[in-house]
């Protein structure tokens, strides 16, 4: 596994950070047409930076339906950002900036990889989990596509289904997918949450935490646009 917070391992954070700054101040200040096919671009690197994982795996010989098959959490949420990104639809959005945000941004900052810069299993690690942190920063932060009312309930109640689904893979593959049989073989807050299968309720809890942390900022939006509305209208009432 990389060395957390090693000098490596801090110039990529900072090069990442970096780029999805730039391309989220640009969107932000500067909106317009070419925001269509930047966010197309991006779809395009991360859809094919997916592909050429399994590519490569297969080269290796190195592929296993215990650990390969697209059903980690970073790999759905890689396939939903994509057609976020191209869509711009609502539920897609959220669900990539909920998972995005709560869930591969983790992986950025304690990351399950054992090879170094500049071999192909780093880059394709941190090129995949930084690209989906900018996807989830360009479409809410930068085009101002906000989450719905109850969009972390809805995203909370698709990551249920996702555990229920994968418990039935791992089953069957005798995998580990989204970690239901032990914590990654890296230092990450699951190791502060005990043994299996405490970390797991521990896991859930701090997911609900970061949902709504993630979703206060648009309730408080709401909440004064709905106060500023009423107000308004009291003062066309009262003249």
């Amino acid at each position: 596994m990389a060395d957390l917070l090693s000098r490596e391992h801090l110039i990529t954070l900072l090069v990442i950070a970096g780029l999805i700054g730039a391309l989220v101040a640009a969107t932000r200040l500067r909106p317009g047409a070419w925001t269509v096919p930047a966010g197309r671009m991006l779809a395009a690197v991360i859809l094919g930076n997916e592909i050429g994982w399994w590519v490569w795996l297969g080269i290796h010989h190195a592929y296993s339906a215990s650990y390969a098959l697209p059903f980690q959490l970073c790999d759905v949420v890689a396939f939903v950002s994509v057609a976020a990104l191209w869509t711009r639809r609502p539920l897609l959005v959220e669900l990539t900036y909920f998972w995005g945000l709560a869930g591969t941004a983790n992986g950025l900052i304690s990351p399950d990889v054992s090879e170094h810069f500049p071999a192909y299993p780093f880059l394709q690690y941190f090129i995949q989990h930084g690209a989906i942190v900018a996807a989830a920063l360009f479409l809410v932060v930068g085009l101002r596509l906000a989450p719905r009312p109850w969009a972390s309930a809805r995203v909370l109640a698709l990551t249920m289904g996702l555990v229920v689904f994968d418990s039935f893979i791992n089953l069957v593959t005798d995998g580990n997918y989204l970690y239901l049989r032990h914590t990654p073989g890296v230092h990450s807050l699951l190791d502060l949450m005990g043994g299996w299968p405490w970390y797991i309720v521990g896991a859930t809890g701090l997911a609900v935490v970061l949902f709504a942390a993630l979703d206060l900022p648009f309730v408080i939006s709401r909440r004064a646009s709905s106060n500023h509305r009423s107000s308004v209208l009291r003062g066309d009432q009262g003249s």
